[in-house]
């Protein structure tokens, strides 16, 4: 067994045992409560430049498959277990999650603490950290983490957009998700802004019989209007700190102009309301998993909700033609908003959860229902 070290720019490290490729990397040390779909998170392109600690104790117990993926490769630096189950067992496994981090380069640690890891980010707040199978000296990974930028005023999304515009028409798996409309006779023609899009996005709105294109991220709203007369267009989830797209966010004011719905989420709900006026910040610590407690504001009712960010809107500067739909339960952030006098909305959360929970599914059909009237 390879030896590892995991050590956060406070000094703090972990000794342990390497799983997947053996080297070095660097990037913001974040935790997920998920027990569930480490597959789709490994691959969810708004970690990257993201070092991952699951909290759940055992991770890889059924393997990995071709089909649980939100991306076309692995997007996380790093990934960090308490324990990785190097026995798996599934009828869709095609390979090890070990083998899999190899196959993709991946650096990971296995046998560390990670409930200590998780209560001193908790406590501290997120770290830029380093995983390191050749080098254990702790003050040279120290300088080596000084050495490179932190999250805040990076953009990230151009490493992860598309190149050129593309169809996609896949649907959802109807045998695990019984209860999504494939049947769908609506034919809107949604076009979604890459900033890293999750796939289950799409299958969502392929679900409900859009036509869905999808374009880079730095194409100008004119030509987006000009090229392919949307419906709609969607705004998606994405890596890194929204205030450095400034590109995105001038393509967002040019759409609010126009009487078109738009619909975001994570990443794309951020830049939303930095294009309505309102500011954003880093949260200390972020929300991630999938058992985060969302109130409704409409119906009164808590959903519980998948999320992945370490940013969010800033409440006290969202203008007036603008309201808050959606908060956070647990520390009362914003997670939803809308503008008042057009079918303008975002969440902060993933209502496209995969593997789960599917309690804010809901909100493609108002998607669907603002484009029908």
């Amino acid at each position: 067994m390879v030896k590892a070290i995991l050590v956060l720019e406070d000094g703090r490290h972990f000794y342990g045992d390497n799983f997947g490729a053996e080297g070095e990397v660097i990037g913001e040390v974040v935790f997920n409560t998920s027990m569930a779909g480490y597959q789709e998170i490994l691959t969810d392109s708004s970690y990257k430049y993201q070092i991952v600690t699951m909290t759940y104790p055992m991770i890889g117990n059924y393997g990995v498959n071709e089909e649980d993926v939100e991306s076309d490769k692995v997007q996380v630096s790093g990934f960090i277990v308490k324990e990785y189950s190097k026995v798996y067992s599934n009828y869709r496994a095609t390979s090890s999650l070990g083998d899999y981090l190899k196959k993709n380069k991946i650096i990971a640690i296995e046998g560390i603490d990670t409930r200590s890891l998780t209560k001193h980010l908790r406590d501290k707040g997120s770290k830029m950290g380093i995983i390191s199978t050749t080098e254990f000296d702790v003050e040279k990974l120290i300088a080596k983490i000084k050495a490179v930028p932190g999250m805040e005023g990076i953009d990230l999304v151009k490493d992860v957009t598309t190149s050129k515009a593309y169809s996609f028409t896949e649907k959802s798996i109807k045998e695990f998700i019984p209860f999504c409309n494939t049947e769908a006779k609506d034919s809107f023609h949604v076009v979604a802004y890459d900033y890293g899009i999750k796939t289950n996005i799409l299958r969502k709105l392929v679900d409900r019989g859009c036509k869905v294109t999808v374009v880079p991220a730095t194409m100008g709203y004119k030509e987006l209007l000009a090229t392919y007369s949307p419906d709609g267009v969607f705004l998606s989830n994405g890596p890194g700190d929204p205030a450095a797209v400034t590109y995105a966010v001038d393509n967002i004011k040019g759409l609010l102009k126009e009487d078109i719905p738009l619909f975001g989420i994570c990443l794309g709900h951020q830049l939303l309301g930095i294009a309505l006026g309102a500011e954003t910040y880093k949260l200390k610590f972020g929300h991630r998993g999938g058992n985060q407690p969302v109130k409704f504001f409409k119906n009164g009712k808590t959903e519980i909700s998948s999320q992945n960010h370490g940013f969010a809107v800033k409440t006290e500067t969202m203008p007036k033609n603008s309201e808050v739909t959606h908060i956070n339960l647990n520390d009362q952030t914003v997670e939803g908003i809308k503008v008042t006098n057009k079918p303008i909305f975002s969440v902060q959360y993933h209502p496209e959860a995969s593997p789960g929970p599917h309690d804010s599914d809901y909100l493609f059909d108002e998607f669907i229902q603002s484009m029908r009237k």
